[in-house]
């Protein structure tokens, strides 16, 4: 017998959950805010501003979206629900597996939703970009960030948001160098902000004709996308400027000029590179507000009041750093040393599949305030 009442109590349970939820996610609030907003985008003169106008929209259709989402989850509830009546009393296989497979699509989302009451930062909201670099090992440390530049354009893919190529540096035989990543959509800071760190990879190198066991590292970089309310202010003199014909997945344009950008800023050290824009006054822009972001993510973490305090201190890309292990050889699993938390199918991790080491990530980060 199909064991519907399981299922039928376990979303009975959820009332209060859901109300919870209702509450962290200020759904009330929202919608009253959507109705003032509709009722702005009607009023006379509107759309002088046009600039402003968009920004307005575009604020008006992420929160209809969030509101539409919740009501969304209530109303799956309600479904199953109903299926489950029936499908109890004729004890049909067949509606049975629509009910699991209700249940796991709202079981799925809840979760999904739960996570962003946990996006409590200060820019968790923000754009973000996401850099990664080889670590030392040459070949086999440059094909890990290339695996790991895979995973997280897959997990990307898989939450919808836009992803743009700002930096591609080829590896010497195979692989990347290092990678910047723009990840455009709501929260994506809050999301990425949990895989700052090195990434460690065990396996039997296939670049090893002998077959031996590697240990690889890569770090990761996640700095938010600032606004223009934020003013940071970087002496000139502190930053050294190269340019560099532009390699790997920036398309055929970039492999023609000498168009990328190279920032460094002497004092601490950081280096941010762009090559994605059509010309090198666009490269540079865009790579000026990278530094920007970084120099003053950098200040935060130091919880110093000017970027002028700064002072390079970066972490080495090597042992006792790593933040993150994936081990493909003896055995497979995947252990994030900050949360405990491990999963045994690597090969399900590498497709992208992260966002349970993120929640962990994040409970954590709730639980210790």
């Amino acid at each position: 017998m199909n064991d519907f009442d399981s299922i039928r109590i376990q979303l009975q349970e959820m009332d209060t959950p859901l109300e919870v939820l209702k509450t962290a996610l200020n759904i009330e609030t929202v919608s009253n805010q959507v109705s003032e907003l509709e009722a702005r985008a009607q009023e006379p003169g509107f759309w002088d501003d046009v600039a402003r106008a968009q920004e307005i929209q575009t604020r008006i259709r992420r929160m209809q979206k969030q509101v539409e989402r919740y009501y969304s989850l209530v109303n799956l509830r309600e479904e199953i629900l109903v299926l489950c009546e029936l499908g109890a009393e004729e004890d049909d296989d067949n509606v049975f597996e629509e009910v699991l497979d209700g249940f796991k699509s709202f079981s799925q989302e809840y979760e999904s939703m739960r996570l962003q009451t946990l996006f409590t930062g200060q820019y968790d909201g923000n754009n973000a970009t996401l850099t990664l670099h080889a670590g030392a090992g040459g070949t086999e440390a440059q094909d890990w960030a290339e695996m790991l530049y895979r995973m997280y354009m897959r997990w990307a893919e898989a939450h919808e948001f836009e992803t743009k190529i700002l930096d591609y540096q080829d590896g010497d035989e195979a692989g990347t160098k290092s990678v910047s990543i723009h990840v455009i959509g709501d929260n994506a800071y809050g999301y990425l902000r949990s895989e700052i760190g090195v990434h460690r990879l065990v396996r039997i190198s296939p670049f090893d004709s002998s077959g031996r066991r590697h240990t690889s590292f890569a770090s990761c970089e996640v700095i938010p996308e600032l606004d223009n309310s934020i003013e940071i202010k970087i002496d000139p003199t502190d930053l050294r400027i190269d340019t560099y014909r532009s390699s790997g997945k920036g398309g055929q344009h970039v492999n023609k000029t000498d168009s990328a950008i190279r920032l460094t800023h002497i004092p601490t050290g950081c280096v941010v590179a762009c090559q994605s824009e059509r010309s090198q006054v666009q490269n540079k822009e865009t790579a000026m507000n990278m530094l920007k972001a970084k120099l003053f993510a950098l200040a935060q973490a130091a919880h110093m009041e000017k970027i002028e305090d700064l002072k390079g201190n970066q972490l080495e890309i090597a042992w006792g750093s790593q933040i993150r292990s994936y081990v493909f050889c003896p055995y497979t699993m995947v252990k994030d040393h900050r949360t405990g938390y491990e999963e045994s199918d690597v090969q399900r991790v590498m497709d992208g599949n992260i966002d349970a080491f993120i929640n962990a990530f994040l409970s954590g980060m709730k639980a210790e305030k």
